[in-house]
């Protein structure tokens, strides 16, 4: 398999987060997400870059420049495992009561990218995803195991199909990192990196690698960009010995997903050694697959992380205002809580994830100073006439002269009868 060249530009980053790529080691991924051995990808040093920004990744590998395209022939050999036609109800669709949430939000208006084996376009209920290719073998899935995770995240209602997507209206983009279930460090960097640049506001990686500098570059660049990124918290197999943090789900600021059964109890083969930030069903599931089928019998966190990242579009619909460290912190403060290493928050809770009221997300703002009423807003008290003015004073001292009169005519008047209206004598007074 030839391996990819990822050169990670860091501007303003940790010298640390810039070094020479080293070499890859392990990567996860396939319908029980078996852990193998993949070549490592050639070194290179990081090279400062103008402008401003985190960390801008660009794919030095010819092969995958041309396939980002979806440039490539499809495989010689496309045979995934033969999926079911006839399904019933999914235990996950009941426990996380999506028809509830759906009366909210469907996820309109957000847009999920799946990093993984590609996706089966063809598939009836996933006609509205956009492909790209990172591996020059064809957008197409030969592992089903992309097309499963999408269908989780986002497969369309269908009528008389029992089965439907956490977020059946998000828009999907497929980028496809891996065609056999191995891939190197380099190549799933720059699926994240290019995800990011086509517009998603959420980021599904069911992968599990260890801890690069291209990957950490990578996620820290998506997380800039208010990307909501959830990964696989890893499954542990017998033969893995002592299990080790699975990347990118370990870095700080990832939804890390561990997967649950029915009973919502932690799955034995959850990673408990992942920081996990919530569970989700991932034990038993039912999703799309390749050929236009589905399966009832999915198993791992590969599969628990689309429940989640169905969820944070959903909450991303319902409240676009809020950005991708508080739609984090939102999803795990609303789960149904968790008891036991690896169970982080506990359950998702898709209904309380979007329709939660919770009073840490109010801001604490001091008082508005009121606005200066417009100079026309109080109308001002009409100007005095002068010749209105002296009128009215002439006419209250003319009525109030009248008055004196008729109060002095009021007593004289009545004296005079009494003396018979003579001049008032001290003689005639008697």
């Amino acid at each position: 398999m030839l391996a990819t060249v990822l050169t990670l530009v860091a501007v303003a980053a940790p010298p640390a987060a810039a070094g020479t790529v080293t070499p890859v080691t392990r990567v996860t991924t396939g319908t029980t997400g078996t852990t193998v051995t993949v070549p490592a990808p050639g070194g290179g040093t990081a090279a400062p870059a103008p402008g401003a920004g985190t960390a801008v990744a660009v794919a030095a590998s010819a092969s995958a420049s041309a396939s980002a395209h979806g440039a490539g022939s499809a495989p010689e050999k496309c045979t995934p495992r033969r999926g079911t036609t006839s399904i019933s109800e999914s235990w996950a669709q009941r426990r996380l009561s999506l028809s509830e949430v759906w009366e909210l939000t469907k996820g309109a208006g957000v847009t999920v990218a799946v990093v993984d084996s590609g996706v089966e376009a063809r598939h009836p209920q996933l006609r509205r995803i956009r492909s790209v290719d990172l591996t020059a073998t064809g957008v197409r899935d030969c592992l089903g195991h992309g097309t499963a995770v999408a269908g989780i995240i986002g497969a369309a209602e269908m009528k008389g199909v029992p089965f439907t997507g956490v977020a059946p209206q998000a828009r999907l983009i497929s980028v496809k990192q891996t065609s056999d279930g191995t891939g190197d460090v380099g190549r799933l960097a720059a699926a994240i990196v290019r995800a990011t640049e086509l517009g998603a506001d959420v980021i599904n990686v069911s992968v599990q690698a260890s801890d690069q500098a291209d990957l950490r570059n990578a996620v820290a660049y998506a997380l800039a960009r208010d990307v909501v990124v959830v990964a696989a918290a890893g499954n542990v197999q017998k033969e893995d010995g002592t299990p080790a943090p699975a990347y990118p789900a370990a870095y700080e600021g990832v939804i890390s997903v561990g997967a649950a059964g029915p009973d919502g109890a932690r799955a034995d083969s959850s990673n408990a050694v992942t920081p996990v930030t919530v569970l989700a069903p991932g034990r038993g599931v039912t999703s799309t697959w390749a050929g236009r089928s589905y399966r009832e019998d999915l198993e791992g966190t590969s599969f628990a992380a689309p429940y989640v990242a169905g969820v944070a579009a959903l909450v991303r619909a319902r409240h676009p205002q809020l950005d991708n460290v508080r739609i984090r912190r939102r999803i795990e403060l609303t789960a149904d809580g968790g008891t036991g290493t690896g169970t982080g928050a506990g359950m998702v809770n898709p209904l309380l994830a979007v329709s939660a009221i919770l009073p840490s997300e109010q801001v604490a703002l001091a008082p508005r100073e009121a606005a200066p009423l417009p100079a026309d807003a109080v109308r001002p008290a009409p100007t005095g006439d002068p010749v209105a003015v002296s009128r009215a004073l002439w006419l209250a001292l003319g009525a109030l002269a009248a008055g004196v009169l008729v109060t002095a005519a009021g007593i004289a008047v009545p004296m005079g009868r009494r003396r018979g209206w003579r001049p008032g004598t001290p003689e005639n007074q008697t």
